[in-house]
């Protein structure tokens, strides 16, 4: 028969004062997760935006694009001037993968044609 400090834990009556503890802690996490998720969900109806904040504004994307049509300016110098890290600027600005002239492609505008001159 096995004892444990003074109780017969062999028999539901000597383990009830282990496992209601157990019972008691659980069912308090599932109320906590109920009530995580009630709130989840209503911050999604409100129309919350949940998570991690984007690290650069729409606005910052426009002025790293500016800043890369200048070949003296690097992604280093750009991502330290806005104190962001360099995958940052290659997350949000994915044509620099290809390099910057992949880049100069996609954000040049194209040249209207020029009128022809008369042929003497």
């Amino acid at each position: 028969m096995l004892a444990l400090a003074g109780r017969r834990v062999e028999s539901f009556e000597g383990r009830l004062p282990d496992v209601l503890p157990l019972g008691l802690a659980e069912f308090i996490r599932e109320l906590i997760v109920q009530g995580t998720n009630e709130g989840l969900d209503s911050a999604r109806a409100r129309g919350a935006r949940l998570g991690r904040p984007p690290a650069m504004a729409d606005e910052q994307v426009r002025h790293v694009r500016d800043l890369l049509t200048h070949p003296q300016n690097t992604v280093t110098l750009i991502a330290k001037r806005l104190g962001v890290s360099r995958n940052t600027v290659f997350k949000y600005v994915p044509e620099l993968k290809g390099g910057r002239v992949v880049l100069a492609e996609a954000t040049s505008t194209p040249e209207l044609p020029r009128p022809t001159q008369p042929v003497e």
